[in-house]
């Protein structure tokens, strides 16, 4: 028998099913089996069977279609990781962990064997405590998105029953944030990661339309825009980033938006129904907003500052892949360009002129043209920062000012990967890593940072995929071809692979993500030769 039995299980109604013969799997091999209507994903390691959900519980993916390295299947699509032993999540995105089923082998078949009641769950929330009142400590948890959540579910997770309050000043409680720009018109009760009843049952206080406006490490205490102060034992600043606003003049008219919160998003998709909108900025935000309205809006453009989309960080292959992908979409592309004026009428947008004399006609414009780290508040806080405002913490999260960490966005870290160079990475993914790490160790349970960046984008339909860290790299190497939009390419510095990015090339990201977790050094001679069987493709 494996470790997943629970508690008093064994008393409760159980159907067992022989799903294959003992010799059927060798070890390193995962198959997906039937008990009952479940769909169960067993997998042999070191000669043990074990049996996990077969879904991922982040978006459903069949992991069967995942990369297997040691113990840990991780997802095709996303990157999440499970322990096929236990089932546990033990990287991101997604909250939850997968179902764990009692496997034995008997007379050379193996039978997994599945408590009734939980037949048809695919997810399963990790065991948390709650708060109880008499506990004076309180963690204080600025920002809403996924490092707070996490660090906040963390924390419950190894029974901590201080006080949690979280702070946001979006309307809404932590959600899922990259549908906004691949999904603008999203019901919000579609992208809430926990319901009210979680946090209420969790004791996990979620303050909504709130902002902390300033922090006081002297007293312990953060002051709120209504005026409030709150006293916290230990703080995270997980405040993400905010979008750039434009600069040049015309860039207050009416119809010039900010993809930033769910009414932003509300706002794009119904401001270009059947309107001429303009996307300024070719990032990675600015193409999915252009790919979702190419067949909403009477026309779309995109004003770039490069020869092509994601060309620092992709390079020009991939981005006039990308490129051509929306042109066929009718989507025109004025790239090697800049905007100098946006121009209005009667205080709404007409037009957008552009430094080349071009003047694009517009009813909408949108500004995808970086990022800033929401940091201002913590001016006076002698909080440290770098030259860009993100909030510096070594590898256990931790500020310069004990008792105050940072995740997420807003926080420059030491990336394992590249050496420990500091670096600031906007993904969902490692904002989830950082706030259980931050969690671990304000618990005083030392734990480092040694997430592998993982990232995705979506552009009509197709995910490109990414993991690693790129910045700085002098050549790509590709498997497969660019132009017929099936490729591999992996990114070499210094002679080893930084980073991997791929399209239809599923699950390669994943195996890669997963060999640089274990700490492998892919080399650029094994990018470049034909025979990849390493990539167990």
């Amino acid at each position: 028998m494996n470790q997943c039995q629970e508690p008093g299980e064994q008393q409760e109604e159980e159907v067992t099913q022989m799903v294959c013969e003992e010799g059927d799997l060798k070890d390193g091999q995962m198959r997906e089996v039937a008990v009952e209507e479940q769909n169960v994903l067993l997998v042999r390691t070191k000669g043990q069977y074990s049996a996990v959900g077969s879904r991922c519980s982040h978006y459903n993916a069949p992991l069967i279609k995942g990369a297997l390295v040691g113990e840990r299947v991780r997802c095709p699509f996303h990157g999440a990781s499970f322990n096929v032993k236990t089932g546990d999540i033990e990287e991101y995105p997604g909250l939850d962990c997968l179902p764990c089923y009692k496997v034995k082998v008997e007379d050379g078949k193996v039978y997994v064997t599945i408590n009734k009641s939980t037949l048809k769950l695919t997810k399963r929330v990790k065991e948390m405590c709650s708060v109880e009142p008499d506990i004076k400590h309180t963690i204080v948890l600025i920002g809403g998105g996924p490092a707070a959540l996490v660090c906040a579910e963390t924390l419950r997770q190894h029974c901590y029953q201080g006080r949690i309050i979280m702070v946001t000043k979006d309307s809404l409680p932590p959600f899922d944030k990259p549908k906004l720009s691949k999904a603008l018109n999203v019901d919000s009760s579609g992208i809430l990661l926990r319901s009210s009843d979680f946090y209420q049952q969790y004791g996990i206080e979620v303050w909504t339309q709130k902002e902390v406006v300033s922090v006081n490490p002297a007293d312990k205490a953060v002051k709120l825009n209504d005026g409030t102060l709150q006293h916290y034992d230990q703080l995270l600043i997980s405040t993400g980033c905010r979008a750039r606003p434009l600069s040049c003049p015309g860039s207050d008219l009416a119809g010039v938006k900010l993809l930033q919160s769910y009414e932003d998003a509300k706002e794009i998709h119904s401001s270009g129904l059947g309107q001429k909108a303009v996307v300024i900025g070719a990032s990675f935000i600015g193409m999915e907003v252009a790919s979702y309205l190419s067949d909403k809006a009477t026309s779309v453009a995109v004003v770039g500052s490069s020869r092509y989309p994601y060309e620092r960080s992709l390079g020009p292959e991939i981005g006039k892949m990308s490129m051509q992908m929306l042109e066929e979409q009718n989507v025109k592309f004025y790239m090697n360009d800049a905007v100098t004026e946006i121009k209005g009428e009667n205080g709404k947008v007409k037009g957008v002129l552009l430094k080349s004399g071009k003047v694009l006609e517009a009813d909408v414009v949108i500004a995808g043209i970086g990022v800033i780290p929401n940091s201002d508040f913590l001016s006076g806080s002698k909080l440290g920062v770098d030259s860009r405002k993100a909030v510096t913490v070594d590898k256990f999260m931790r500020t310069n000012i004990p008792d105050i960490f940072s995740a997420g966005d807003v926080a420059s870290f030491p990336l394992t990967i590249r050496g420990d160079q500091r670096v600031n990475v906007g993904h969902w993914q490692m904002s989830q890593s950082h706030g259980r790490v931050a969690a671990l160790n304000m618990l005083n349970k030392p734990t480092k940072i040694e997430s592998v960046p993982f990232f995705w984008t979506v552009l009509l339909g197709k995910s490109i995929r990414y993991t690693g860290y790129g910045e700085g790299y002098t050549e790509i190497i590709f498997k497969g071809k660019v132009e017929e939009r099936k490729f591999l390419a992996f990114y070499i510095k210094d002679e080893v692979v930084v980073a991997v990015a791929s399209l239809m090339f599923d699950p390669v990201v994943s195996r890669v993500a997963e060999l640089m977790a274990i700490g492998q050094i892919i080399t650029k001679a094994q990018a470049q030769a034909d025979d990849l069987s390493w990539l167990q493709m």
